[in-house]
């Protein structure tokens, strides 16, 4: 359901004529930490094409529960102002505030999104706007935060290969390249760019793909990924199947 907001970014057409205009707006930097006792930091918008656009940012508390993602409203961290007008060529710096007065005891994790406002006047005239979406990772960290440290497991539900990643530390790790490895020589890809994100004190699950009955679930499958920590090489648990 939210795999479109992990992706860095998310292209949506409108309108039904041949003609397409490219989306102009820039966003930088693409994932924020921040840590105690900084409260705040700073986006930079940026409009590269020769039109103007408007931008607005919103805030979400991200969680992970049962190995799904959530996404809820929250006032506890803000941007301001949520509207950008920008004009063709300029730049615009939009500041995250946490402005909740609860302590910070634990990692706190927000998605950003950031979506370019469709210009009215360009559908009327029937032609295609792209229209961008940044989908922005934020995250707050207390002093002294655990560094992040996974457990594996892999199962077989309904059929279909299951990975499961749990995160006992309390800084998230951002998942890349995962990989399935038998000790008869067979690998099942995840795929090469991003896997997902596991969050802080948190447990998230993949289902492999289709081919993925061919490796078979026993002790000997090893695991191998990239990581915001460096590379992963696990040898994961093997639950019943169900």
């Amino acid at each position: 359901m939210w795999a479109s907001i992990v992706a860095a970014l998310t292209f949506v057409a409108l309108g039904f004529a041949s003609e397409a205009q490219a989306a102009s707006l820039q966003v930088s930097p693409v994932s924020v930490e921040v840590e105690e006792p900084d409260a705040a930091a700073t986006l930079l918008l940026q409009n590269n094409g020769p039109a103007p656009l408007n931008a607005q940012i919103r805030v979400f508390r991200w969680t992970q529960d049962r190995g799904e993602e959530h996404l809820q409203p929250t006032d506890e961290v803000v941007a301001s102002p949520p509207i950008a007008a920008l004009q063709p060529g300029t730049d615009y710096t939009v500041r995250l505030v946490r402005i909740t007065k609860e302590p910070l005891l634990a990692g706190e994790s927000y998605r950003l999104f950031v979506d370019e406002i469709p210009n009215v006047r360009t559908q009327q005239n029937r032609s295609v706007a792209l229209v961008i979406r940044y989908s922005i990772p934020v995250f707050f960290y207390p002093r002294g935060s655990v560094d992040a440290s996974l457990a594996w497991s892999i199962e077989e539900h309904g059929g279909r290969f299951y990975v499961s990643a749990t995160n006992r530390g309390d800084r998230h790790v951002r998942l890349s390249a995962l990989s399935l490895h038998s000790a008869g020589g067979k690998s099942i890809s995840f795929g090469k760019g991003l896997t997902g994100y596991i969050l802080g004190r948190s447990s998230m699950r993949w289902a492999a793909p289709g081919n993925a009955a061919g490796i078979g679930i026993t002790r000997s499958i090893a695991i191998t990924a990239q990581s915001n920590f460096g590379p992963i090489n696990a040898s994961p648990s093997v639950r019943p199947a169900r």
